[in-house]
């Protein structure tokens, strides 16, 4: 067994290496750089090594091999669009993100506002805004009608507003100042 096993392992190594010279130049056509076609047939014949135990015997290597170099090509291509050249760093330069700490310390005084809800509103709004509940689900959960489950969220939210000292959507994220630096960054 494992005599036939290293026959078949030598057989497979010695088709690859035939096909070499085939593969590269199919790879230079799709690509038209040496260099990056070189790249590619390594990738090919290191997927193609990692896969040999899906590689039938007898059947056709070469073909085989051109399916894994034409699947990676196409890989890459996909990958690149989604990558951004950046060998100066001009585009990293101009990246920037919030603080942290001002979303840690807005979390727990939501958690602390959260905490002084009475018990049926907490509920009520953590099933539904945290746990993505349906109100009819949330309900059942409660064992109350929807109407109910309505009001104590409707009570919940108003309470957390008060508690929070929040007048509008537009107080939540960064403050003007971190909002301006920030935009400011990303324009330079």
């Amino acid at each position: 067994m494992a005599e036939e096993h290293t026959k078949n392992e030598t057989n497979f190594k010695r088709e690859m290496l035939a096909a070499l010279p085939n593969l590269r130049a199919f790879a230079i056509s799709l690509i038209r750089s040496r260099d990056r076609a070189d790249d590619l047939v390594q990738d090919t014949i290191m997927k193609a090594w990692a896969k040999q135990e899906s590689y039938q015997p007898g059947t056709n290597m070469r073909a085989w091999l051109v399916t894994i170099l034409r699947n990676e090509f196409y890989s890459q291509i996909r990958k690149s669009g989604r990558e951004v050249q950046d060998t100066d760093g001009a585009y990293t330069s101009r990246l920037s993100v919030p603080p942290e700490q001002h979303g840690s310390v807005d979390l727990q005084d939501f958690k602390t506002a959260l905490a002084k809800l009475p018990e049926d509103q907490r509920e009520a709004i953590l099933l539904i805004g945290a746990s993505g509940f349906a109100y009819e689900e949330a309900a059942e959960i409660c064992g109350c009608p929807v109407g109910t489950i309505k009001s104590r969220v409707s009570r919940a939210r108003l309470r957390l507003q008060e508690l929070l000292g929040i007048q509008d959507e537009n107080e939540f994220g960064p403050d003007a100042q971190v909002a301006a630096v920030t935009a400011a960054a990303a324009i330079r």
